[in-house]
């Protein structure tokens, strides 16, 4: 017979094993042009011990992609989980346009707030200025930052939907935002939260506080990520200090690959490309007991995976749409080292103009011209290549060697399976897709600019 010390003791560990685990809160550090190869946990010179902390702590992946080589669109995916030629953002937004995120679009921020999260986003927005498009019309409970980028007039600095500075100090902006988003934390420790931060930097024109000017040995763009660097260490701290530290999913990425200055770490091409320079991005998460520290992964992911690895940690339910990304628990955890998925779509506006399945990429159409360079007599156009351009980007990197001829089932595998995705894509990328066909192709050597 049961006495009552072992009855107690039995009811305790029941209780135990039956409580539901601490809600998971989540923080998203999102930068702008900061390149593959730009953080010391990728090889970079610049030492960024702070973020290199989260590498160490979780898991570093080292194929992942963004859903397109410019801001808004990337940001968009990231958001919805889907691709920006779906959601309405194809493009960058600038100041005189007056959209965003297509109606019934939900965002992270949507779905975690359903389950009862506080939801904050800091920083760069840039999927529209105006209501309906603004962070506090999708999901966030409040914004702060600047609305789209910081080459951009006016440079106004906002909070919620009010304009607290036309022409915000660049100097002082990666401050202002970690001192925010710090208060943030310390307000809604108490329930579970949602932190959204989009940095400006590393994207041009260059701001940094005096405590970094000057204090790296590569210029002014390592002085930007030494401050970028300090700004995760501060978030970090905060989570220890609240004791939160346990109990926060952490993932750090970029929108693309760099522009002017910046490393693609040795990956051909930059930010506006399609080559795997552009992007191509960091990916670090950290979340103790469900990532495993240490873990190295080299399985092809998207930024559009966030989305759904995120509700499956929270419990948040998923969007009614359908998704472009996949749930990666099984790769943070360790228990896998790639997930099945149909090819990766590499878009540049409605263009199409490459796929990745596994370790190959196809590249079907490019333009015939240099991403910011000038454009050539005619206009700048997207040209379908004369035959596709297959490459093994594992063992080349650079993307140098094209291995068509040697894989021509490989080819065919990816070209059916591209066929096939889009016909469930908006008519504009259809009909972009078609009329690449009937144009005369390029016969330009494989690896060339088109024209």
């Amino acid at each position: 017979m049961m006495n009552r010390r072992r009855f107690l003791a039995a009811a305790s560990a029941a209780a135990a094993v039956a409580a539901p685990p601490r809600p998971v809160n989540v923080i998203l550090i999102y930068c702008d042009d900061l390149g593959w190869g730009d953080l010391s946990c990728y090889g970079s010179p610049i030492a960024t011990p702070h973020i290199d902390r989260l590498a160490r702590e979780g898991a570093r992946f080292t194929h992942c992609l963004s859903a397109n080589p410019v801001c808004s669109p990337s940001r968009a995916a990231l958001l919805t989980g889907r691709y920006p030629t779906r959601v309405g953002v194809p493009r960058v937004l600038f100041p005189v346009d007056k959209t965003g995120l297509a109606e019934g679009e939900q965002t992270i921020a949507q779905l975690l707030k359903a389950k009862g999260y506080q939801t904050m986003c800091v920083g760069k927005w840039h999927l529209g200025h105006l209501p309906p498009h603004l962070p506090t019309y999708k999901g966030f409970d409040h914004y702060y930052g600047i609305p789209y980028s910081n080459d951009m007039n006016p440079r106004w600095l906002m909070a919620d939907e009010k304009v607290l500075e036309e022409q915000t100090d660049l100097d002082t902006l990666q401050e202002k935002y970690t001192k925010r988003a710090v208060e943030f934390i310390a307000g809604a420790k108490d329930k579970p939260f949602f932190l959204y931060m989009p940095h400006t930097y590393p994207h041009i024109p260059f701001g940094v506080g005096q405590a970094f000017r000057g204090k790296s040995k590569q210029g002014i763009y390592g002085d930007v990520l030494s401050e970028l660097d300090w700004s995760v260490g501060q978030i970090l701290a905060a989570l220890e200090k609240h004791k939160l530290d346990r109990d926060t999913l952490v993932l750090f990425s970029s929108d693309n690959g760099p522009w002017y200055q910046g490393s693609p770490g040795m990956l051909r091409g930059r930010k506006g490309m399609t080559w795997e320079g552009g992007v191509r991005v960091p990916l670090l998460a950290r979340l103790p007991g469900a990532v495993k520290p240490g873990l190295v992964c080299d399985g092809l992911v998207s930024t559009m995976d966030l989305l759904p690895t995120i509700c499956a940690l929270t419990g948040a339910a998923l969007p009614a749409r359908p998704l472009d990304g996949r749930d990666i628990r099984p790769l943070l955890a360790g228990r896998q080292r790639e997930i099945d998925r149909e090819p990766l779509l590499y878009f540049d506006g409605w263009y199409l103009q490459c796929a990745r399945w596994g370790k190959w990429k196809l590249h079907l159409a490019r333009y015939n011209n240099v991403t910011y360079s000038p454009a050539p007599a005619g206009g700048r156009k997207n040209i379908r290549l004369a035959r596709p351009e297959l490459y093994d980007v594992v063992t080349d990197r650079d993307e140098s060697f094209d291995v068509a001829a040697e894989n021509p089932q490989v080819v065919a595998t990816i070209l059916a399976a591209v066929e096939k995705l889009l016909a469930g894509f908006p008519v504009e990328v259809q009909k972009a897709y078609a009329e690449g066909k009937e144009r005369p192709a390029s016969t330009r050597p494989a690896g060339a600019v088109t024209q």
